[in-house]
């Protein structure tokens, strides 16, 4: 998350663990009561979301000024930003997208920045920043950071996101030994692109949660399934020490018929 600005007072912090949270990439508007949008997404993500009251001595441009350098030594890519009435109604943004009804001020009163940066490890984060000042004249900020799943589709994340190649989706079975059902060349795509110099070769574990098992023991089969793949990859060329291993069990769900139940999904990255 990135560090508070230090002229402002955390109120409220929220955990979103979401298979499509909504983040928008252009302004809003409200149209029989639903939320429209030139460009926008449910993704599937983890991380947080804080509101922060901007202390009186302050103002919420300086709050933007410093998370956008913080932004800026992450190398972050700006995906959409705007101010004021170019944003949208405030009103959507505050109860509708945010569901913070304290965001709700002057449509002219606003700002909004969405930004995307890639981690040492190849995860990909999105990081929203919301600032508004109410009709009291009190000024707040709203803070997003959101580690997104592998393979989904980020609109706007141009050079950044051609750095990830997948997922491969690799079904498993089995509980002492694996077998795992590769599709026809898809061990060999995954052989290829790692002998490229600098690639991370993530192995993202998920499990499908049965009806007579806890959530630790789902998330257990996940682990040494994973582990278990990891070790047939070093046979065949991709080091140990290019490889990173995310266990996720049952805790993200996708529609994507494919991408449902026991399963490691191998994603590239590149340097």
């Amino acid at each position: 998350m990135p560090a508070a600005f230090t002229q402002s007072n955390l109120e409220t912090t929220v955990n979103i663990e979401s298979s499509g949270h909504l983040v928008m990439f252009s302004a809003v508007r409200e149209v029989n009561s639903e939320i429209r949008s030139d460009s926008m997404a449910r993704l599937p993500v983890s991380g947080e979301g804080r509101l922060y009251q901007i202390s009186r001595d302050s103002s919420r441009q300086r709050a933007r000024d410093h998370y956008l350098r913080l932004l800026s030594q992450r190398n972050a890519q700006i995906l959409f930003d705007c101010s004021g009435v170019r944003c949208g109604r405030s009103n959507v943004w505050a109860n509708q997208v945010f569901n913070q009804a304290v965001l709700y001020g002057a449509d002219s009163n606003q700002d909004y920045l969405v930004a995307g940066t890639v981690a040492e490890d190849g995860t990909r984060w999105l990081t929203l920043v919301y600032t508004v000042t109410r009709g009291n004249l009190r000024e707040y900020v709203w803070v997003e950071h959101l580690r997104v799943a592998p393979g989904a589709s980020i609109p706007g994340f141009g050079n950044l996101a051609s750095r990830v190649e997948g997922p491969v989706i690799v079904p498993w079975r089995g509980g002492v030994t694996y077998r795992f059902d590769w599709q026809a060349g898809d061990r060999q795509r995954v052989t290829e692109l790692a002998r490229e110099e600098g690639t991370l070769v993530a192995l993202v574990g998920y499990s499908a949660l049965e009806a007579d098992e806890s959530f630790s023991d789902a998330m257990e089969r996940a682990r040494r399934a994973t582990e278990s793949l990891s070790e047939v990859l070093s046979k065949t060329g991709v080091s140990r020490d290019q490889q990173k291993i995310i266990v996720v069990g049952p805790a993200v769900v996708f529609s994507e018929p494919d991408r449902q139940g026991n399963r490691v999904e191998v994603v590239m990255i590149s340097r």
